[in-house]
């Protein structure tokens, strides 16, 4: 055999790591680092599939070999054109098979001590998910409590500004982890993507000092946070963060201006909750909103919706929310906030 194997321990020797599966399996998730060199484009692929499945194993590794051939030759002539021979690339595709097999030795073959990944991606993946299982009761954890828009997601910000550990699981998730958490814009990671990087998150961490977090439910939009880390956060100290209806409801327009701006989307996105208010509800806050006065609904939305349903879980999950110290926000400027996370 012309080229190596190496394993996941292993993955800080080499110079780059190149996944070969196609853009779209790539997009889905990836080690870390890795870059995207296809041997099958997705159509590819699917032809190739076809084939397979509908004519003979034989006939789609004929028409196959000629498009990994095609692709790797690309990539020589352009990712790989300027690399010294002195250069280890890591090797890698769903199951360390024919598609990271077919790039390594031909890499080889050129004079580059290139490797495949043992397992492919599916070992990654399989890493992942036990490490996850694990890792976060290793961590000490400081779980921040209260109310929507009592300023939690500002005050990690400044916590992490301050030189303090944290974990913003919004910010991994890409959403504010509420009916209204959708960012404009901004789809979502894949579910696996997202494990990807908590677990780059988690292990950068150091055991011997605190994390802080977000008190969070079990799923942020479509993302399902791992069942060890919410057992961890359940577990954990925390700090519950009071703040003036007033200040709230000014915060909340601040970070959610697209719905400010988008007064249709905002009634749109509110019908979520029509099993929780009904249709006389719903049509009040319309009438707010297209009257302008987005601030009254917001109030009425927090003490009538979010407040109740906050309250409920958090008091039901976190066992030492009753223990927990109590920190007034008064004001949630960048200033206030730093002054409060360097007492912490």
């Amino acid at each position: 055999m012309l080229f190596r194997t190496a394993n996941l321990s292993q993955l800080g020797e080499f110079d780059e790591i190149i996944d070969v599966r196609t853009p779209a399996e790539f997009a889905e998730d990836h080690i870390p680092g890795a870059i995207n060199c296809p041997v099958f484009s997705d159509e590819e692929r699917i032809v190739v599939g076809t084939l397979y499945k509908q004519v003979s194993p034989f006939e789609a590794r004929k028409v196959g070999a000629a498009l990994v051939a095609k692709n790797i030759a690309h990539h020589l002539q352009t990712s790989f054109h300027d690399h010294p021979k002195s250069w280890r690339p890591l090797i890698y595709c769903w199951r360390g098979g024919q598609r990271s097999g077919a790039m390594s030795i031909i890499l080889a073959q050129v004079g580059w001590a290139a490797h495949k990944l043992e397992g492919g991606y599916k070992t990654y993946r399989r890493d992942v998910l036990d490490k996850l299982e694990i890792l976060p009761q290793t961590l000490t954890f400081k779980v921040i409590c209260g109310p929507t828009g009592s300023g939690k997601s500002r005050l990690l910000t400044a916590l992490a500004e301050s030189g303090h550990q944290v974990l913003d699981l919004e910010m991994l998730a890409q959403h504010r982890g509420s009916v209204l958490g959708r960012l404009p814009e901004q789809a979502q990671p894949s579910q696996k993507w997202f494990d990807s990087a908590l677990l780059q998150a988690l292990q950068k961490f150091d055991p011997a000092r605190p994390v802080y977090v977000e008190a969070e439910s079990n799923k942020i939009g479509l993302i399902t946070l791992p069942p060890a880390l919410i057992s961890a956060m359940h577990a954990s100290a925390c700090l519950l963060v009071e703040t003036p209806l007033e200040t709230r409801v000014a915060g909340l327009l601040q970070d959610y201006r697209h719905y400010v701006e988008n007064p249709e989307m905002l009634v749109a996105q509110l019908q979520s909750l029509h099993r929780f208010h009904g249709e006389k509800q719903l049509e009040h806050w319309a009438t707010l909103i297209h009257a302008g006065d987005i601030a009254t609904m917001v109030a009425e939305l927090l003490t009538l919706h979010y407040d109740p349903s906050y309250s409920r879980a958090t008091t039901k999950h976190y066992v030492n929310l009753d223990q927990a110290p109590r920190i007034t926000l008064e004001d949630l400027s960048a200033d206030a906030l730093k002054a409060i996370a360097k007492g912490l």
